[in-house]
């Protein structure tokens, strides 16, 4: 081994029951995202065949002002809430989109983006 070689020293046993840790909230939160996916599937299935209005920009602002509140008072910065629950939207909306394509010549209308 040369001198510039970076050498592999053991990994000390707290970063290892961190990152094991880390692992466990991981997989927790693919858990939970598959479950909120479920709720807004439904959400945008019930939408689409009850004739109900396509979006409510009020719920949506309220979400994110809650998200914010939660955030701020968890020690996490607001804007990354934000940011986070801006791209959890966006794979909604995907579904969403399909969910429609689905009733395509049903007339019915769009389905809510913001469950």
């Amino acid at each position: 081994m040369s001198d510039n070689e970076p050498t592999s020293a053991p990994v000390p046993s707290e970063i290892l029951r961190l990152r094991g840790s880390i692992d466990n909230i991981d997989a927790a939160l693919v858990h939970l995202l598959a479950e909120r996916f479920k709720m807004t599937r439904r959400v945008g299935e019930l939408k689409a065949v009850g004739g109900l209005p396509p979006a409510d920009p009020s719920r949506d602002q309220e979400q994110i002002d809650r998200l914010t509140s939660i955030a701020e008072e968890s020690g996490l910065d607001p804007e990354f809430a934000v940011q986070f629950r801006q791209f959890i939207v966006s794979e909604v909306i995907r579904h969403h989109e399909l969910i429609a394509a689905q009733h395509k010549g049903d007339n019915l209308p769009e389905v809510d983006t913001y469950a």
